[in-house]
């Protein structure tokens, strides 16, 4: 079984298929990173739904800005999870924060139980609350499979020893994975220091970086093989702490099913 999982965070149909074809496991798919991502429009998720080998997720988000809702921006945010449903999503990801920046479990997991049976990652939202110790348990009281965070910091490399404090303290009842800030040349670093099994990111680079020609292609080109040597990276850095420690990777046997869903 897989002990590992990588989440590539893609906001068009060309950087998803880019992901797919290079080996991610699966896709947060959103529009707007220049705002942290919102929701894609029905059309984007079900094209997409359509068109990858691989699961797709869909953030759940009205808007950029902060994670305190409305009455009527949380009826679209159930109305978006419905949309992703029918469309074929495998996931979701999701969260609501009260006024304090504290989590709003009712009306997180009000989201949580509506999207079932898909997965649910409660999001970075996560990283603006003020004590992430207890943000993490009512975070586990929403009912979500997967917690995405940059352990409160600027970036998972920062915030890498937070981020192994709060796997300890998940103790296997949600599984963490890092997101936020992910560079390829910190990523064997930042597994070594979490202990943790999932990593998410965009893997976007500056617009000089995508080589002449067509813009478009040449992203996908260049995301295509930056997936790839993110997967490879993970790969090798498992492989080698199994062999150096045969059973090691015990506390990661639930991954498959976040894997295929």
């Amino acid at each position: 079984m897989k002990t590992f999982l990588f989440e590539l965070c893609a906001e068009s149909l060309q950087a998803a298929q880019a992901a797919d074809r290079g080996g991610a496991d699966r896709i947060e798919l959103c529009i707007r990173l220049d705002l942290g991502g919102i929701t894609p429009s029905e059309q984007l998720i079900a094209a997409t739904v359509q068109a990858l080998s691989i699961p797709v997720h869909v953030l759940i988000r009205p808007r950029g800005g902060n994670f305190v809702y409305s009455a009527w921006e949380f009826d679209q945010m159930l109305e978006q999870v419905q949309c992703a449903r029918e469309a074929g999503a495998a996931g979701v990801a999701l969260g609501v924060l009260q006024a304090d920046s504290r989590i709003d479990v009712d009306r997180s997991r009000k989201l949580a139980e509506l999207a079932h049976p898909m997965n649910v990652t409660f999001h970075r939202a996560f990283d603006r609350a003020p004590d992430l110790g207890e943000a993490l348990e009512a975070v586990i009281e929403t009912g979500a499979n997967c917690l995405l965070t940059s352990g409160g910091a600027p970036d998972v490399l920062t915030g890498a020893e937070q981020l192994g404090k709060l796997v300890k303290q998940a103790g296997g009842r949600i599984q963490i994975m890092a997101g936020g800030g992910l560079k390829l040349a910190s990523m064997a670093e930042v597994l070594q220091r979490t202990g943790l099994h999932c990593l998410h990111g965009s893997l976007t680079r500056r617009a000089g970086e995508c080589g002449n020609g067509d813009a478009e292609a040449s992203k996908a080109e260049i995301l295509e093989a930056d997936v790839r040597t993110a997967v490879q990276l993970m790969r090798t850095h498992f492989a080698a702490r199994e062999m150096a420690a045969p059973g090691i990777n015990s506390r990661a046997a639930a991954l498959g099913s976040l894997t295929r869903g």
